[in-house]
């Protein structure tokens, strides 16, 4: 089995931890959020991978000279962002099937039974069939209703007010003869454009509803969030952490003041006299004596110093909030220094 993943976006609403490295290269608690989707995806009988961006490619690099086991990546470079449907399009011939495979959004943790899935999908004969959850507000994501049968109906707009409803859970089974008639190179949206063409020409699209974990990593909350189910083993099939968690060479000294949804990545440290809740740290960021920190993510070389407090913050790479300083509700640009 094969699978396509969509690792193009360049994570607006994450910035500006994103600004220095891709969404689906952020860390979720141990690794970055792209292993978890490769793990999944290898624990589905998924081989091989294609991976695709335009957006600081050559972090993506890095990232696949570091991994190991299944399954197998290949890379293409996009020199202009295609679009989700048109990424996949492009994706085809170094995909080399011409049978069933996956595509899926590359910032996405879930537990998605993708076995199960594919299965459903040969049943009913589908050319397509598109992953939904259901979420009590729909408005961020726009509805997907199904026919007593499953199959997809229409793809509706974002609703005004606040609906339950399934939605798109970005997460497909694709025959190669869904994407007939898109030419390579174009910009094209498969949720826009190529899924309600489907639907237009009479060819079979199908939903697959499912109970299991889903988050998108788009929102700093949503983010943390992510990280603080992990720990606590709410993703099926996912690896078991302590709470909190350091990572090696983190350290939490024994003076420090923090709660079980805390993530200390490599080299992290926060000092004697910390208190530090709800929060991620990445690699060498610092949190020293007498600061607070709640409900933040820190960037990769940030530091909170001697009594500052930084609550629903984002800090950048390398930023630095001074002593004394508050950070409350806001985002620290990579390299910038607040003082009190």
């Amino acid at each position: 089995m094969k699978a396509v993943v969509l690792v193009g976006g360049e994570g607006t609403r994450l910035r500006p931890i994103t600004e220095t490295l891709p969404k689906p290269l952020v860390p979720l608690v141990d690794r970055p959020s792209l292993d978890h989707v490769l793990d999944h995806l290898a624990g589905h009988g998924v081989h091989e991978v294609v991976l695709s961006s335009s957006y600081l490619e050559g972090t993506f690099h890095a990232f696949i000279q570091a991994r190991r086991g299944d399954p197998v990546i290949t890379w293409i470079t996009e020199t202009e962002p295609l679009g989700t449907g048109g990424a996949i399009v492009n994706a085809l011939e170094a995909l080399d099937t011409d049978g069933s495979f996956f595509a899926l959004n590359g910032d996405i943790l879930t537990d998605l039974d993708l076995t199960e899935m594919l299965a459903r999908h040969r049943d009913r004969g589908a050319r397509a069939t598109i992953a939904l959850t259901h979420v009590e507000d729909a408005r961020p994501y726009g509805l997907v209703p199904l026919d007593a049968g499953g199959r997809v109906l229409e793809f509706r707009e974002k609703p005004a007010e606040l609906v339950p409803g399934d939605i798109n859970a970005g997460t497909y089974v694709l025959e190669p003869v869904a994407l007939d008639g898109w030419t390579r190179g174009e910009n094209v949206s498969i949720e826009r454009q190529i899924f309600p063409a489907l639907i237009a020409d009479g060819r079979p699209l199908a939903g697959f509803v499912s109970e299991a974990y889903w988050m998108d990593l788009g929102t700093p909350q949503a983010y943390l969030q992510a990280q603080f189910d992990l720990l606590d083993g709410r993703v099926d099939g996912h690896r078991s952490y302590p709470s909190p968690f350091v990572d090696a060479g983190g350290r939490i000294d024994a003076g420090a003041t923090v709660n079980a949804h805390v993530v200390v990545g490599p080299n992290a440290t926060i000092d004697a006299g910390a208190r530090v809740r709800d929060s991620v740290l990445h690699e060498r960021a610092g949190v020293e004596p007498d600061a607070v920190v709640e409900r933040s993510i820190l960037g990769t070389g940030s530091t909170v110093m001697r009594g500052a407090s930084v609550r629903d913050a984002v800090l950048g790479e390398g930023a630095v909030v001074g002593p004394g300083a508050w950070v409350h509700e806001g985002r620290v640009q990579p390299g910038e220094r607040v003082e009190a």
